[in-house]
């Protein structure tokens, strides 16, 4: 459902999302804190079959996309995630030819996967098809991806995609959103099995890994069960400034026991 102009502001006030004109990220997640953005006009507002979907353009950040309450991309600083996210893993591969992007349906990893020249094949598997529509409506800057005739999008459960691709992929990212709702699953032993089970041999993959300063409770257990699946595991982390204390982490896994994350096989290009 789309609302434009003051109906819309109205509407996302009532819902406590946005207040006098501010939007305050406010979760259970990282209690104890919050982020404000100032509003501009409120783009589009709805709830999907999974979740709340909010975008609106900000003072300071430009578009910002919203998934129940929880900040996921703005055009000022989105850059930050969706290339440490995508890099770290397509640079640990000699050739990445096979690539499963698992969510981001805002197109941004898919985006920087396609910016490899090796890539002949690149999935994009989403459960949200809303988070697909408004993103191309609302963020073209990482939606054109979608135009690549590289690209495959296939809106249904990841997880169940990986079960029909066996040793398939060269690397797999999960750009995930927090977990609760949805994404809850994407966080747990069975998920990194599966995505073990869909890599060829050297694969590797790359999954969003929370935040060390509010997230080590839930980090800690993931990087255990992933050392007890995979022979080489690694963590890292950027910063972000729209993103809960500022900082978001990855868990990288490898298939080899000779990959080292900190030294690439291949080197970026000057663009």
């Amino acid at each position: 459902r789309l609302f434009c102009g003051v109906d819309c502001v109205a509407n996302a006030e009532m819902d406590g999302k946005i207040v006098d004109g501010w939007f305050r990220e406010k979760t259970v997640l990282w209690p104890g804190q919050a982020l404000s953005l100032e509003v501009t006009e409120v783009l589009y507002q709805g709830k999907s079959a999974f979740q709340d979907v909010l975008v609106f353009r900000s003072v300071s950040h430009g578009v910002v996309l919203v998934l129940d309450g929880v900040i996921q991309v703005t055009e000022r600083d989105e850059f930050a995630y969706q290339e440490m996210i995508t890099h770290l893993a397509m640079f640990a591969h000699e050739r990445p030819e096979r690539v499963l992007v698992v969510g981001g349906g805002d197109g941004g990893v898919l985006r920087e996967v396609l910016r490899h020249e090796c890539v002949k094949e690149a999935y994009l598997c989403e459960i949200d098809e809303d988070v697909v529509t408004v993103s191309k409506k609302f963020l073209p800057g990482l939606a054109a991806s979608y135009s690549d005739p590289r690209v495959s999008v296939k809106i249904m459960d990841g997880a169940k995609f990986m079960d029909e691709h066996a040793a398939y992929f060269d690397v797999i990212i999960t750009d995930s959103s927090d977990p609760v709702g949805p994404a809850d699953v994407l966080f747990r032993p069975p998920y990194f099995e599966k995505m073990n089970n869909a890599l060829r041999d050297g694969g590797v993959i790359c999954s969003q890994g929370e935040c060390i300063w509010l997230h080590l409770d839930l980090i800690r257990p993931m990087m255990t069960a992933c050392r007890n699946i995979f022979p080489h595991v690694a963590y890292a982390f950027t910063t972000i400034p729209t993103y809960p204390s500022g900082q978001i982490g990855f868990v990288l896994c490898a298939k080899s026991s000779t990959t080292r994350f900190e030294a690439p096989l291949r080197s970026p290009s000057a663009t």
